[in-house]
């Protein structure tokens, strides 16, 4: 009835669903018949461009990953999709240039539901000096000249500018005010939920007729072939493709021994709007002594800040789930308390988050200083890697990496396409303003945010927020089971909803995400 419910609503493309029966059909037809044209293994943010990427220009393709979608690094990150200003200041032009035009690309045409303008406000305080003032306004006009280059308008993203100490008390009621002097601002973007961007890039890889298999193992990978394990069943297949990407991120050397990765950490801490009296831009703070560093306290909309993050080497196995050492926290604390009249503690903090960046060895120098710069590698038996980069330039990842398939085996496709193809529930500004659901839900869902309402209309129970301390209802559960393929209750409540970020909450919504399946 669900399902039925949500194929037939008119919000819904009927063939982006990623349900539980859709995954048994796919898999019993992979089974049957193995043979496609590409297969990409991995399903966070660059997987699911490269599935996307490769099944637009008409390749039959098949994404597998073996736990679930943005399992890994791709959620999480700041939520920024920022224009590239830290890049800038290491000399990287090419690199901020490619943010900035990708960035544009994301909160103009790919996501806009998903993408918000976020003010940053670097306040002027007694320790921020007139020569790093000076620099981080040259860096902000700077930034101005990628937003321009980008061709990103000045309505979507204003134009940097200095402004008064009342403006900055205003944006971040808990700044240090003594000896306060104004500030500097700037726009960037920010997403509502890195996890959810995955998701909807997945699903448009669905509707445009790709395979997604989550919960299913890759193994004896090579440029032309894929043995398949089904984790819910143990059942086992191969498929023979034409192209193979590996696109598993800091496990990318799992799959090819040749590649060699320098994984480092980066860590956010999750407080409660309280701890800041009503953050409404990203506050951002100077690391002392580290050119072009900054901590930043990150406003988001479900009542939490996020403050990080920090670029420390981790050595040794790579976690399932990244923990902080004790002296990130510390870090994080300690720089972000420089702008704050009274300082944080330990008890501000309500979560920690972790992410490992796979950032290729150079060699040598701090992880901070290793090139983001992404790479696509090409082993001898054609199967492709792509490694490095960063969450707000997946798009140009992913189409690099099937520009590499292609050429390594001779495939014949269409030339890439999703500079300008919008994902599922995406929206102009005036189109979305219009959408009868609530705001939270249509920052979440955009179009789609109707059939999300209507689930909770069919069943009352659904509508009611599924704990305390959240307004997250169980119909958001029960769409992301039968639209957008979890499998597992901590898909729901780490994936589908975040809600893992403050444990208490997620413990208390446990029961009615067992319901949702």
């Amino acid at each position: 009835m669900t399902f039925d419910l949500l194929a037939g609503h008119p919000s819904i493309d009927p063939s982006s669903l990623l349900s539980p029966a859709r995954r048994s059909a796919d898999l019993a037809r992979l089974a049957e018949s193995p043979a496609v044209d590409l297969v990409v293994i991995g399903g966070g943010v660059t997987g699911a461009g490269v599935a996307l990427d490769a099944v637009s220009r008409g390749l039959s393709t098949v994404l597998i990953e073996s736990r679930d979608l943005a399992f890994g690094t791709s959620r999480w990150s700041s939520k920024l999709v920022h224009g590239g200003l830290r890049y800038l200041a290491s000399g990287a032009v090419g690199i901020a240039y490619e943010s900035a035009v990708e960035r544009d690309a994301l909160i103009c045409t790919i996501a806009p539901h998903l993408v918000r303008p976020l003010p940053q406000v670097v306040p002027l305080t007694k320790d921020v000096n007139f020569f790093n003032a000076t620099l981080t306004r040259t860096g902000f006009l700077a930034g101005d000249a990628l937003r321009i280059a980008a061709k990103t308008p000045s309505s979507t993203l204003a134009r940097s500018r200095r402004i008064s100490a009342a403006e900055v008390v205003e944006l971040a009621p808990t700044v240090k005010q003594d000896g306060l002097r104004g500030g500097l601002l700037n726009w960037d973007g920010q997403l509502n939920d890195d996890a959810r961007l995955v998701i909807g890039i997945a699903r448009t890889a669905a509707s445009l007729g790709a395979t997604v298999l989550t919960h299913a193992r890759a193994d004896q990978v090579t440029g032309t072939s894929v043995d398949v394990t089904d984790e819910l069943t143990g059942a086992s297949f191969g498929i023979r493709a034409k192209a193979v990407v590996n696109a598993t991120g800091v496990w990318a050397a799992q799959v090819d021994s040749a590649i060699a990765l320098r994984p480092s950490r980066g860590t956010h801490l999750v407080m409660s709007q309280d701890s800041f009296n009503g953050l409404t831009a990203g506050l951002t703070v100077a690391v002392p002594g580290h050119f072009g560093r900054y901590v930043f306290a990150l406003p988001q909309a479900d009542g939490r800040v996020y403050v990080g993050l920090t670029d420390e080497e981790a050595d040794g196995e790579i976690p399932d789930v990244p923990q902080p050492e004790e002296s990130e926290i510390d870090f994080l604390l300690d720089t972000v308390n420089l702008a704050l009249g009274t300082p944080l503690t330990r008890d501000d903090v309500i979560g920690t988050y972790s992410g490992l960046r796979p950032l290729l060895d150079s060699g040598s120098g701090e992880t901070s200083d290793v090139s983001r710069k992404h790479a696509v590698l090409t082993r001898g038996d054609g199967l492709v890697t792509v490694v490095g980069g960063k969450l707000t330039t997946y798009r140009r990842m992913a189409q690099d990496a099937v520009d590499a398939a292609i050429k390594a085996s001779g495939l014949t496709a269409a030339a890439c396409r999703t500079r300008t193809l919008a994902l599922v529930g995406a929206a102009g500004p005036d189109v979305l303003a219009a959408v009868n659901a609530p705001d939270r839900l249509v920052a979440k869902y955009g179009t789609e945010a109707p059939a999300v309402v209507d689930l909770g209309a069919s069943n009352p129970d659904l509508a009611a927020p599924v704990a305390d301390g959240t307004e997250v209802t169980g119909a958001e559960f029960v769409f992301g089971v039968h639209a957008e393929g979890a499998i597992t209750v901590d898909d729901v409540l780490e994936r589908r909803s975040r809600l893992s970020l403050t444990p208490l909450v997620a413990d208390a919504s446990r029961p009615a995400a067992e319901a949702a399946f």
